[in-house]
């Protein structure tokens, strides 16, 4: 998959360079408008902004599939952060090495928002053998239910304790 800036104004380096501005970094589309403009490469914020809804969800669809591989081993938490000015839970997981499996920003900590981030994370990279939660109780429910999913189509799966407070969610397939 290629990016097509065909009837674009403005070169695919000047776009590419303003999309990364915006998704790297805390810049407003205003912000970047002036950085560009003392460049003197002059375009105004909407444009900017149509840039971002057009291509952001081709650069993310193309870098997940140059994505490594992750290990088996995950380890999943979410924490409570603001975007944009509002307060969302961060559901996120590594692997064993650190790298980045997935995340998921939700308004709610409850069953529903953990089984999404366990699908999207399950379904972008797979079954992992391992799943290491903390002691939160949607967690261990949205596991359960993929456990028991998982059971009647074939698979042989449990949950065991780790350490107090923590749970550890093994498939074997």
């Amino acid at each position: 998959m290629t990016l097509n800036f065909s009837g674009r104004h403005y070169p695919s380096d000047i776009i590419m360079q303003a999309l990364r501005y915006y998704l790297a970094y805390k810049l407003s589309y205003r912000e970047i408008e002036e950085i560009f403009a003392e460049r003197n490469i002059h375009f105004d914020h909407s444009t900017l902004n149509r840039w971002v809804i057009k291509y952001a969800p081709q650069l993310e669809a193309i870098f997940r599939k140059k994505k490594r591989r992750v290990s088996d081993s995950w380890r999943m938490d979410e924490t409570y952060i603001k975007v944009k000015g509002r307060w969302v839970y961060n559901y996120r997981a590594v692997d064993k090495y650190g790298a980045i499996i997935d995340f998921y920003l939700s308004e709610t900590r409850d069953e529903p928002a953990a089984p999404a981030f366990f699908n999207k994370a399950i379904n972008q990279h797979g079954l992992p053998e391992k799943i290491v939660i903390d002691k939160s109780g949607a967690n261990a429910a949205a596991l359960d239910t993929i456990n028991i999913r998982l059971w009647l189509s074939g698979y042989l799966l449990f949950m065991i304790g780790n350490r107090p407070g923590k749970y550890i969610f093994n498939s074997f397939h």
